[in-house]
């Protein structure tokens, strides 16, 4: 069985989405049908539909969302009807060879959403769901373990921020570099993932957190939540200014939120002896990284990904949200514009331009 609503579709890489009526199947077994509220316009879902990570449209992009639970499929547990959710595109089976070992963000399982989307054109054609969520759509079907229940206390636009840019930033720092206190972190991008890091620097008690961008805007905010020196490239240099408040060793740990290639092979500068940089920014596909072998060895430094934060949904979120609501992370003032689904080209080319920490497309 299908229902009718109305989605943003990318036809084309590179072009405009177009407002669309299409066709929604009901959940299958262990999976859950979401009426959307609010989903945030990250920049994956602008390098997806500008081609950067390949694929074949058409498709419907989001994947930072927050909803009501409408309907679930059999098998479900701890969902129900009525329930309000964070919506992420983290789907785990539990038991594989990653989800055994805590990486659920690793999982090898092949769903039945993987093998068949849930989203249908009008002509029964299916569209991808981008990112398997789809959220920029007035509903979505996604598996169980994408989705997890938070108080009916969180607005729903503030919520839907939990699914990406904040697990990801504030876990790349909690949950894959596992910060000690005390440390210097450096961030390069103070975006929307980047801001998220700087909160996780300071959760951690760094010792000094060193905002790295070409945004001024940006770096005012970026003091706002939590760095303790904000460094414009344009207008002085990063390295100086860092080893100024290291005694010229550099920072233990820098991230790298954005996938500039400028910005992966800048971040060996920043780092100390036996320091660590985390590639956190997804960057296009064939963008390729440049690092000194003979300086990483001698001087016991690592590089490591981070994706989504090493997150696990049912812990992280609640947790992140429940800091949220004592005040001790900021949601509110990560969110720049408000827009109905019929302005989400707008929302999009502001995100764009590097005029918003982020964008929200909200729901009636």
């Amino acid at each position: 069985m299908t229902n009718t609503i109305r989605a943003a579709v990318c036809r084309s890489f590179g072009a405009p989405l177009s407002i669309e009526t299409v066709r929604l199947a009901d959940p299958g077994p262990g999976e859950v049908k979401i009426a959307i509220k609010a989903c945030a316009i990250c920049h994956s879902d602008i390098v997806y539909a500008d081609g950067g990570w390949g694929g074949e449209p058409p498709m419907v992009l989001g994947h930072e969302a927050a909803g009501v639970v409408e309907q679930t499929g059999s098998g479900v547990r701890g969902i129900a009807p009525g329930d309000h959710v964070v919506v992420t595109l983290i789907r785990s089976c539990g038991c594989c060879h990653y989800c055994s070992g805590g990486h659920q963000v690793l999982c090898e399982e092949v769903f039945p959403l993987d093998r068949r989307s849930a989203i249908l054109g009008q002509d029964g054609t299916g569209l991808v769901q981008g990112l398997r969520t789809g959220a920029f759509a007035e509903k979505v079907v996604v598996e169980r373990s994408q989705v997890a229940v938070i108080s009916r206390d969180i607005a729903f636009d503030s919520a839907s921020l939990l699914a990406c840019g904040v697990i990801t930033g504030f876990g790349a720092v909690t949950n894959t570099a596992q910060v000690p206190a005390g440390s210097h972190v450096a961030v390069i991008g103070c975006g929307g993932v980047g801001l998220n890091a700087i909160q996780g620097a300071a959760a951690c008690a760094a010792r000094t957190i060193t905002a790295i961008d070409l945004s001024d805007a940006k770096l005012d905010a970026a003091k706002r939540f939590g760095a303790t020196l904000a460094v414009n490239p344009a207008h002085g240099d990063p390295r100086d200014a860092l080893m100024a408040i290291t005694e010229g060793r550099g920072a233990d740990f820098v991230f790298v939120t954005v996938g500039a290639k400028s910005a992966i092979d800048g971040a060996s500068q920043y780092i100390t002896r036996n320091g660590t940089i985390v590639i956190v920014g997804m960057p296009p596909l064939g963008v390729t990284g440049e690092y000194d072998p003979g300086t990483l060895a001698g001087w016991s430094q690592k590089i490591v990904g981070s994706k989504m934060g090493s997150s696990r949904v049912s812990r992280d979120i609640p947790y992140l949200a429940a800091l949220y609501q004592s005040g001790r992370l900021k949601l509110d003032e990560l969110i720049t514009g408000r827009y109905p689904l019929d302005g989400i080209n707008e929302a999009i080319e502001s995100t764009r331009r590097g005029e918003a920490l982020r964008n929200v497309i909200v729901f009636d």
